[in-house]
C-alpha cells in the first residue's frame, strides 16, 4: 500500500503534515536518493527518506532541552543568514527534531525540541494552559499596582491577555528582576505587556515549562530528557 510522502514524514515523527509539505516544496526531501517535490506522491512505507541530508529511518520519540543563548533565531535556516539554535545541536546524532514553540532573537533560556508532535502541540495549545515561567530584567522597577494590573490581564492588539502572575524578585538602583508566569503563548507577549506600561525589557529568560525547569544547564548546551521529564 502506497502512502503520500508528506504523511510518511509525519508518521515517522519528523514534522507535522504542513511542515513536511513545506520541506518537500523547498527541495529538502530525498526519497531513495532522488529529490521529490510532490508532497502527495505515493511511496512504499519502507522507502529511505532523507531530509537536509539526514536519513529518517526510525520513529523513536526524542526530547531535548536547550539553554538558548541570546542572538540565535529559532528556525532551521534563516534567509538573513543569522545563526540559528540548530547550531547548538550539531552534536546530536538522533532523529531530526523541531523546536517546540519559539523564543525571539533577544530572548534566552529553556527551549524544547522533539519529533513527538502530539506532545509538542499539547504544550503549545492555549487550551491546555501549560504554565511557562520567565525571569525578566526590567527598568524602571514596576510598582505593585503595575504588577497587579499586568497579572489581571490587559488588552494587546484588541485582545485581553489571560490572567498571569507578575511578581518582583529583587530590585536594585538601576533595574530589577521580575518573575512572569503565563498560560498562553502570544507573540512577544511579555515585551508588549511591559512596553504598554513604559517598562523596558533588558533580559528575558524562560526558566520553566510545566514542571520542567532549566536548572543549571549551561548556556548553549542541551541534554536529552527521560521519561520522568516528559510533562
Amino acid at each position: 500500500m502506497r502512502t503520500e510522502l508528506q504523511r510518511l514524514i509525519s508518521k515517522r515523527g519528523i514534522a507535522s503534515r504542513k511542515e513536511a509539505t513545506q520541506l518537500i516544496l523547498d527541495g529538502k526531501v530525498m526519497v531513495n536518493g532522488q529529490i521529490c517535490l510532490e508532497p502527495t506522491k505515493g511511496f512504499d512505507p519502507r522507502v529511505v527518506i532523507e531530509i537536509s541530508g539526514q536519513k529518517i529511518i526510525h520513529t523513536k520519540k526524542s526530547y531535548l532541552v536547550l539553554n538558548k543563548p541570546k542572538g540565535l533565531v529559532v528556525t532551521r535556516s534563516d534567509e538573513k543568514g543569522r545563526p540559528t539554535v540548530y547550531e547548538c545541536l550539531k552534536n546530536w546524532e538522533g532523529p531530526l527534531l523541531q523546536a517546540v514553540g519559539r523564543l525571539d532573537l533577544a530572548s534566552e533560556g529553556l527551549l524544547l525540541f522533539t519529533n513527538d508532535h502530539q506532545w509538542s502541540n499539547l504544550l503549545m495549545d492555549p487550551k491546555t494552559h501549560v504554565k511557562k515561567i520567565y525571569h525578566v530584567q526590567v527598568s524602571p522597577t514596576p510598582s505593585p499596582e503595575c504588577l497587579d494590573k499586568l497579572s489581571n490581564g490587559i488588552f494587546i492588539e484588541d485582545k485581553k491577555t489571560l490572567p498571569a502572575q507578575f511578581q518582583l524578585i529583587r530590585s536594585g538602583e538601576k533595574n530589577s528582576w521580575i518573575s512572569v508566569e503565563l498560560h498562553e503563548g502570544r507573540n512577544r507577549q511579555i515585551r508588549k505587556m511591559l512596553e504598554s506600561e513604559n517598562i523596558d525589557v533588558l533580559r528575558l529568560i524562560r526558566v520553566q515549562i510545566g514542571k520542567l525547569e532549566l536548572g543549571e544547564l549551561p548556556k548553549g548546551e542541551w541534554r536529552e530528557l527521560n521519561e520522568s521529564d516528559i510533562l
